[in-house]
């Protein structure tokens, strides 16, 4: 079998936020319990373990690769929220979308701090 990312933990300020956060946005199953955990399933089989930190979690970043149909409605959703959206991950081009490699790709955050990422095209 090759080597396959299985699963992450996730460490944020509030699991309950973050985990129903990307599963509505993503347009996701509910997260499910597991352990102290709260799991949330992707589509190649990688599992987000979000998990309630002691402290305020280091920001990370997530990228995420989409069909062209699952950007299209999970950017009408994050528009409809009114999160604050960048082309870039410097934070300077609020408002836009990056097309990358053919593709599109916008930045957010999430509510447990972490930078998130949705791209059309993977990174040559």
């Amino acid at each position: 079998m090759p080597i396959q990312l299985n699963h992450t933990i996730v460490n944020v300020r509030d699991k309950r936020a973050s985990a129903d956060f990307l599963t509505e946005l993503f347009g996701l199953p509910p997260a499910r319990p597991f352990a102290h955990f709260l799991s949330v399933d992707l589509a190649n089989q990688v599992t987000l373990d979000f998990c309630d930190a002691d402290d305020d979690p280091e920001p990370q970043h997530y990228a995420f690769l989409l069909s062209d149909e699952e950007f299209d409605a999970i950017f009408a959703r994050l528009q409809a929220s009114g999160i604050d959206y960048w082309a870039d991950p410097g934070r300077g081009l609020k408002g836009r979308i990056n097309h990358h490699f053919g593709g599109r790709g916008v930045y957010f955050e999430e509510p447990g701090g972490h930078f998130l990422e949705i791209i059309t095209r993977p990174y040559a």
